[in-house]
């Protein structure tokens, strides 16, 4: 089944004094790239949650956020015992150089000094780290939905585009019968009109067959039918194939320009540039293909 490699997933974790939504945003890209916005408190699962992502995302530009909305906080901050002292004694020491009077409502200046209440680090339980990875998880399974949904319309679209270039294939045919005879005909005339020169008709008929079979088509026609073929084969396998997509409609490609080069027919070398038209916008869709 195609995936496509652009995705969105939401989740969000409930804990007794907070709540975390964690986002997950994926596009297209050659390889797994993930970015993070974590709070620090988090930081440390980092490298664990980038390797889960990586094993069931597999490719694509990946965007993890989390954001933390606090419901109740206990009080966590305390006063710092040694800043408080030492702004109390340097204030002093100024009051008494500058002879000024002391403050009256010590506590009311000092509370409001930078640095006098220490913020305490919050560990971060087994408990609360669970709830958070059933919620990454939930906004992982959200995102393979949505790649999943996506993968089929891709699917549609590159099927069409290949039996769209089996047609156009198809079509060539007409082209080149009345192609070979037309190549016959002017060859012949243009023996017939040159005067007082006799050619030997049986070489003339070996030559002419060694110049058809180099304008065949039918070894390109056959190859290029396979790889159309290959194709569909490998957009409906289970496994993320994008890549191997890639690598046949590169071959697809190969196949497409071959017949342009030997294609020496009006009619034809307008079947081929739709072709070509028909190969390049499947593979701005392959880019996307998981």
């Amino acid at each position: 089944m195609t995936h496509s490699m652009t995705g969105y997933g939401k989740a969000v974790a409930e804990l007794p004094n907070k709540k975390i939504t964690v986002e997950i945003k994926s596009l297209n890209s050659k390889q797994f790239d993930l970015f993070t916005r974590l709070p620090s408190a988090y930081r440390e699962k980092e490298i664990a949650l980038r390797n889960s992502l990586a094993r069931r995302l597999v490719r694509g530009k990946v965007d993890l956020s989390m954001n933390v909305e606090v419901i109740a906080k206990d009080v966590t901050s305390k006063i710092d015992h040694n800043v408080l002292s030492q702004y109390h004694r340097e204030i002093s020491g100024l009051a008494a150089e500058l002879n000024i009077p002391r403050p009256q409502e010590w506590f009311s200046v000092l509370l409001r000094l930078p640095d006098v209440m220490r913020q305490e680090q919050e560990e971060l339980s087994d408990e609360e780290w669970n709830v958070i990875e059933q919620a990454v998880d939930q906004a992982v399974d959200d995102t393979i939905a949505f790649r999943r949904q996506e993968g089929e319309m891709l699917a549609q679209v590159l099927a069409t585009k290949i039996s769209n270039i089996r047609s156009l294939l198809e079509a060539v045919e007409p082209f080149e019968e009345e192609r070979v005879e037309k190549v016959k005909s002017r060859i012949r005339e243009g023996l017939n009109g040159l005067e007082g020169i006799e050619y030997d008709k049986n070489r003339f008929e070996q030559e002419m067959i060694y110049y058809i079979e180099k304008l065949d088509l039918n070894e390109e026609k056959n190859r290029l039918a396979h790889h159309l073929d290959y194709f569909i084969t490998t957009l409906k396998e289970e496994e993320p194939q994008g890549k191997k997509l890639g690598f046949i409609a590169q071959e697809i490609g190969r196949e497409i320009n071959t017949l342009g080069s030997k294609s020496n027919q009006s009619g034809m070398q307008r079947i081929v540039v739709q072709m070509k038209d028909e190969l390049e916008q499947m593979k701005e869709q392959i880019l996307n293909v998981l």
